[in-house]
């Protein structure tokens, strides 16, 4: 966890130091184009990366996102689809952790010069619907003796809470590229670093 801390905290010296460096004293421009006042389905999109979870090896995760417009000035809504699984094998033994989480995020978008990128910064709530299960064959010790095997699986919902940040630079006038890292306290805490692709559905 301690090493999920220094992650994020390096990450948010990066945008503030990037924030500081393209500020105007005065007036700022906007990097990738805000969408419509208030609330609506502005974006579609999707993402996938890199899931460290906590008490196991990272894995690939995969998600969609919305983008659904502004709560107030310079900060943003969105919602979430995530998924990742990992699975680990061991004397013959299975164990398999699975989250599926959806949830909804706060972004602030910080002031700068460049048209070019936007970085932001923002937390939210998700709900967590966590499995893992566990296969462990029959054991043939010799001799005509077999220990049987067994399956054991549970399954909990929990509320998580992110915490993070990122940038969105613009691909073309329809298309928007999103790069951001975010760190999960649930009962698996988790830190996800992920790349995506939004489409506009208002321009």
């Amino acid at each position: 966890m301690k090493k999920a801390l220094f992650v994020l905290a390096l990450f948010f010296f990066c945008i503030a130091s990037s924030q500081n460096a393209l500020a105007k004293p005065a007036r700022t421009v906007k990097a990738a184009k805000a969408p419509n006042a208030g609330l609506g389905l502005n974006e579609l999109g999707v993402e996938a990366g890199f899931v460290d979870p906590e008490g196991a090896s990272g894995t690939i995760g995969f998600g969609a996102f919305a983008e659904l417009g502004t709560l107030a000035q310079d900060i943003r809504l969105s919602s979430h689809l995530d998924y990742w699984s990992k699975s680990d094998n061991g004397f013959g033994a299975e164990a398999s952790l699975r989250d599926i989480s959806i949830g909804a995020r706060a972004k602030y978008m910080f002031h700068v010069a460049s048209p070019k990128i936007q970085p932001y910064a923002g937390a939210g709530l998700g709900i967590h619907l966590f499995h893992s299960k566990v296969v462990v064959p029959d054991m043939d010790l010799g001799g005509g003796f077999i220990v049987p095997g067994f399956t054991a699986s549970d399954s909990v919902t929990r509320l998580g809470l992110d915490l993070g940040g990122g940038a969105v630079t613009p691909l073309n006038p329809a298309t928007n590229l999103f790069v951001d890292l975010w760190y999960t306290v649930a009962d698996i805490d988790q830190l996800s670093m992920k790349a995506g692709v939004s489409w506009r559905l208002n321009r």
